[in-house]
């Protein structure tokens, strides 16, 4: 089995799918494949389908979601399958597993890729992190289950997948910065800062990769209106981190040189407190 919930939703098992057309099936196989192998209680189910008030009939529709999905994914198995889909999406009490592994899911392989990058990161190995944190957002292919109405569980797990990814691409960003990359890293910087207008990590790379491509005046006019920003529609100043790396570029400070300070972090974090 196949199934990927980095963008749309798609479950397959030898070569055929097995994603329902109807909305409530597919947010059971979704949060049923984003913890595989573990028991999803029934409560939780319910909640995403119905939220907190659902009808008296939910525990038996339920029910019936579930044969309907064991019926595509015994279609998709085939008579021969040596198990059957009960014990691929199993029963158990208090609720319904899928028996499958991890690896099997884009996002689990997508994790373990970021956590492999962060410890390659934190060692210094600026290449493999890089290329490890670059192959596991190539597994993205929109936002996460962008076609599967979301209730207030699938919701949250969205929302912690976007802010997973976000974190990914700055790690990644960080070790090309690291790696001498910055000329090349602006035109994403430049996107990214746009759609994220408030996001400081970002804006503070995209200061780095100009200051290092000889665009100082570029760079210090890139914190200045992130400043008014900050200001005009938040009311706060930039963080004292962000203040420092600003007065440093002001002063030419050879921490923002290309291998200053130490290895186990980016450039913005020579200037936390």
């Amino acid at each position: 089995m196949e199934i990927q919930v980095l963008g749309p939703l798609s479950a397959e098992v030898n070569g055929g799918s097995i994603v329902p057309t109807a909305g409530k099936p597919r947010q059971i196989l979704s949060l049923l494949a984003l913890y595989p192998g573990r028991v999803m209680p029934v409560p939780t189910l319910m909640e995403e389908l119905w939220g907190t008030e659902p009808p008296a009939s939910a525990l038996t529709t339920l029910q019936t979601y579930i044969l309907q999905l064991r019926r595509r994914l015994g279609t998709a198995m085939g008579p021969g399958a040596p198990a059957g889909a009960k014990d691929i999406l199993a029963t158990r009490h208090g609720g319904y597993l899928l028996q499958i592994d991890r690896s099997c899911v884009d996002v689990h392989t997508y994790e373990e890729l970021a956590r492999q990058g962060q410890t390659a990161f934190v060692e210094g190995d600026d290449e493999v992190s890089a290329e490890r944190f670059r192959t596991a957002l190539d597994l993205w292919t929109g936002p996460p289950l962008v076609d599967v109405r979301l209730g207030p569980v699938l919701e949250i797990e969205v929302m912690r997948l976007q802010e997973s990814r976000l974190v990914t691409v700055e790690r990644r960003i960080d070790a090309d910065l690291r790696l001498g990359r910055h000329a090349q890293l602006i035109a994403e910087l430049t996107e990214l800062t746009a759609r994220h207008p408030h996001h400081e990590g970002l804006h503070s790379q995209v200061m780095v990769a100009m200051y290092r491509s000889g665009r100082q005046a570029t760079a210090l006019e890139v914190y200045r209106r992130l400043r008014l920003r900050l200001i005009d529609e938040l009311g706060v100043e930039p963080s004292p981190q962000l203040q420092r790396m600003h007065q440093a570029m002001l002063a030419v400070d050879p921490q923002l040189e290309l291998l200053a300070g130490p290895r186990h972090g980016s450039t913005f974090d020579l200037f936390a407190a």
